[in-house]
């Protein structure tokens, strides 16, 4: 039996160290280093007989790998027609944004239109899903549920369904039974997704992972994950605001310059086709120190309200504060 040892891991580039050091020696990152027990030795991957086969470049057929919409207008939107068959993608955001509902309406969405969709939920219980499903109106008989939270089940429940979008819900709380470390670590985000991905580019499997984001609102675990995956998705908002915003920070099927807007209601996340009616809807015309200005967001363009306060000061230099804007800007514009 392997004796069992600790390395610390980079959570940014993957590098290792004997011991724990403030910077790490590769990515040169500081307090980046993980603690991580190693159990089992080594094994070496047997490579097995090719699948591809060269051919010149101009003779790929590119008809198969077209997006399947998924009727979420504002996410086909910034997916550039929606989810490519083979491709890998990572919904992050903060807890309680609505993950997890825009990924169930988008499977939804999917399924409706004929394809076979299976939705793997590790944090919530079926019954849980179901819920929100029925409140949603998302009950196509081609979504299939299932809760479970280990890889090989995982992966063994892809085999038996043999679904065209698979969504897994979170990658953090997925765990390979072989590794010692705990769900979440970087070894067990790092395995399970390099699993995942082998998966999805083999069957042609489309494949969405929801991911979790640090206090900085960076996606936790290893940095590896951003690299292995196609499409790294970012939603954003606050949690006592109706509004959401999905940007995509990675696509290599297309442009990450588009904004997708969302409204959380009662039924669930409603696209917003005229956002500068939603930003403009509280204003007061003719109100002083209020403008409407146009800006540019991506190609996407919004009308928005500047409000500008002005009061007398005693100290010699005035203090100007911005929230919104950029301060250097503000300085710059003043000037």
């Amino acid at each position: 039996m392997a004796r069992a040892k600790t390395i610390y891991r980079c959570g940014e580039c993957g590098a290792t160290e004997p011991k724990w050091t403030g910077r790490c020696s590769g990515c040169e990152g500081w307090n980046t280093l993980v603690e991580e027990l190693i159990e089992r030795a080594p094994v070496p991957l047997a490579a097995g007989p090719a699948v591809a086969v060269p051919m010149p470049i101009a003779q790929v057929d590119t008809q198969a790998w077209a997006p399947a919409a998924t009727h979420v207008g504002e996410l086909d939107r910034v997916l550039q027609g929606g989810l490519v068959p083979g491709s890998v993608t990572v919904l992050g955001g903060e807890p309680g944004i609505g993950k997890s509902t825009l990924l169930l309406q988008a499977l939804a969405g999917l399924a409706k239109s004929g394809r076979r969709c299976l939705y793997v939920t590790a944090e919530e219980s079926a019954q849980q899903v179901r819920l929100r499903a029925e409140r949603l109106g998302a009950l196509p008989p081609n979504l299939w549920l299932v809760s479970d939270t280990a890889l090989p089940h995982v992966l063994a429940h892809i085999t038996s369904v043999q679904p065209d979008v698979v969504a897994i819900d979170s990658i953090q709380t997925i765990y390979e039974p072989s590794l010692s470390s705990a769900p979440g670590s970087v070894a067990q985000v790092r395995e399970c997704a390099h699993r995942l991905v082998r998966v999805s580019k083999e069957q042609a499997i489309a494949s969405v992972l929801v991911g979790h984001v640090t206090k900085d609102g960076a996606l936790a675990g290893p940095r590896v994950l951003e690299h292995l995956v196609d499409t790294v998705l970012s939603f954003e908002g606050e949690r006592h605001h109706a509004l959401r915003l999905l940007r995509a920070v990675k696509h290599r099927f297309g442009s990450t310059d588009e904004l997708g807007l969302f409204e959380m209601t009662d039924a669930g996340l409603a696209g917003v086709p005229d956002p500068s009616a939603l930003f403009l809807a509280d204003r007061r015309p003719g109100t002083p120190g209020s403008i409407v200005a146009p800006v540019l967001d991506g190609h996407r363009p919004l009308l928005v309200e500047v409000q500008a306060l002005v009061a007398k000061s005693t100290i010699p230099t005035p203090r100007r504060s911005a929230q919104g804007l950029d301060s250097g800007r503000l300085a710059l514009v003043i000037a």
